[in-house]
């Protein structure tokens, strides 16, 4: 795992290490609010990673003393044009359905708070690893704006009645309560965060990479369709994974009880 950043102008850092790929948030005194220009930047990041053979897993992590603030309300509230506002959260939304369009998982690193977009982050992610001391809050609702770009991964990782008291009360819950929620993996004590994060880390990158593209894409396609429609799209989808090589090396490493070696 990466240490953390050094202070740098750039919003959003990079740093590569073993097939791991470090996204830092880099506006610590800020709580890495998402201006347009780090939305901007982030984009620019996950299309270079998406790209990348050389990564299979990226970690979204953040400078400071916290994972993110969510919108920058500042810069909000020096716009009060309409076609403004639906540009930012359209390209906000963007940025959200990019993470999920990698085709390699992504794992949330959080400490401090992660609030409004910054919980949608955090539930957007395929995985997310909280430091103890996390909260977490979609709090817009505090400032007569209910979070709906949010509520759609809210309520897509935690129960209906769970995201719907979370929008309506902007109330925080802590990490042991996020992740019993299920919008967090695991939590562990701030000082052992980077080796968790890392630890899953390790665990992907031992996977077959072709395997995992495959399973990602075809994962949140599927559930939001039909039962039916859901069974074809996996069976198509791994009849394409059988006629990978990993597959084949992978079943010929099973039988001969052998460690496989991923060719992907």
């Amino acid at each position: 795992m990466a240490a953390i950043p050094a202070q740098s102008a750039e919003l959003v850092l990079r740093d590569d290490r073993d097939g791991v790929c470090t996204l830092w948030l880099n506006r610590p005194l800020q709580f890495n609010a998402l201006s347009e220009a780090m939305l901007d930047a982030l984009q620019a990041r996950l299309a270079e990673v998406a790209t990348d053979p050389a990564v299979r897993v990226v970690v979204l992590a953040a400078s400071g003393k916290a994972f993110c603030a969510g919108h920058d309300l500042r810069e909000m509230q020096a716009s009060r044009r309409l076609d403004d506002y639906q540009r930012l959260f359209t390209r906000c939304c963007g940025m959200m359905q990019q993470i999920q369009a990698l085709p390699v998982p992504v794992i949330a690193r959080v400490h401090g708070i992660a609030t409004a977009a910054g919980c949608q982050l955090v539930a957007t992610c395929d995985l997310a690893i909280a430091a103890d001391t996390a909260r977490f809050a979609v709090s817009g609702i505090n400032v007569g704006l209910f979070c709906a770009t949010p509520s759609v991964a809210l309520s897509r990782n935690v129960s209906t009645k769970r995201a719907f008291d979370m929008l309506v009360s902007g109330r925080f819950i802590d990490a042991a309560t996020a992740a019993d929620w299920g919008l967090i993996n695991q939590t562990v004590p701030e000082a052992e965060l980077d080796a968790a994060v890392a630890a899953k880390a390790a665990e992907i990158v031992a996977k077959s990479a072709a395997a995992i593209r495959h399973g990602k894409a075809m994962f949140y396609r599927q559930r939001e369709l039909p039962v039916a429609e859901a069974y074809a799209l996996a069976a198509g989808a791994m009849a394409c994974n059988m006629m990978e090589e990993d597959a084949d090396e992978g079943l010929q490493a099973f039988l001969a009880k052998r460690a496989p070696h991923w060719r992907s």
